[in-house]
Formats: C-alpha cells, structure tokens, sequence
C-alpha cells in the first residue's frame, strides 16, 4: 500500500493509495473526494481512477450542482483529461460564486467529449463512469 503526502491550502492531508474507491476493471472511477471554501468559490477535488486500457487525450464532464433544497445552483463543464489507462490522478476545480455548505448534491449529468490517446472520439463514455464521494456531498449519475 502506498502513501503520499499532500499539501494544499495550508493542510497536510495523507492518501493512501489502496484506500480510494477503485472502479471495476474497464471502468473509469471519479471520487468527489474533497470541497474546500475559497473566498469566493468552493475548491473541489476528484480522485480519477482509470481502471480502463485507455488513456483519455479528451473528458469533458457536464457537473450540476444542487444547493441543499434541491435548486440547480450551478452548472459547469470540466475538463479532467489528459488520463493515462491504468492509472490514479487528482482534479481540482474551483466552483465560482457558490460556498461548499451551499452545494448538497452534484450530478455528473453527460459527458460532452471523450477521446482516446490517440484523439480518437470514443463512445459510451459516460456508461463507462462510476461516481462515488467521500464528502457529505452526494454525486451521482
């Protein structure tokens, strides 16, 4: 089992590798795994896990976010490739204009682009994804 130590926005944080949620073979695993405030924005953190044989030169994921009475309060493309096939990596994105505590689900709602390695456009991409979180935020597809 391997551990890394990160830092970000003045806190140390242990990962242990064999603890993230591993998507099943030929699945692409995406943990909301941290919200951190920002003057004026919530930080969020993805764990991507590539349990595919394929590297993504292209993911763009269409994310809703639901405040906690369930109102669309934001909606967002983000980019999360480059992704090498087999590997873990981290994505960070900020949410403009909205607080964490005012984020109570978030919806991986599409995928609009999905390319191979190679910039080939692959299908099925957003069938291949399995959403999980490790925050109170519920993210589902």
């Amino acid at each position: 089992m391997m551990r890394f130590l990160l830092a970000g926005a003045g806190a140390l944080a242990l990962l242990t590798v064999g603890s993230i949620a591993r998507a099943d073979d030929g699945r692409l695993g995406i943990e909301l795994n941290r919200l951190d405030a920002q003057e004026g924005a919530c930080q969020a953190y993805l764990v991507m896990q590539n349990g595919t044989e394929t590297a993504f030169s292209a993911l763009v994921l269409d994310l809703v976010m639901f405040d906690p009475e369930g109102i669309i309060a934001r909606r967002l493309a983000v980019d999360v490739a480059p992704l090498r096939a087999g590997r873990t990596s981290v994505k960070v994105f900020a949410v403009d204009g909205l607080a964490c505590d005012r984020i109570g689900r978030i919806l991986l709602n599409d995928v609009l682009s999905c390319a191979g390695g190679g910039g080939e456009a692959l299908p099925d991409c957003y069938d291949r994804i399995d959403p999980s979180t490790r925050t109170d935020t519920e993210f589902l597809n």
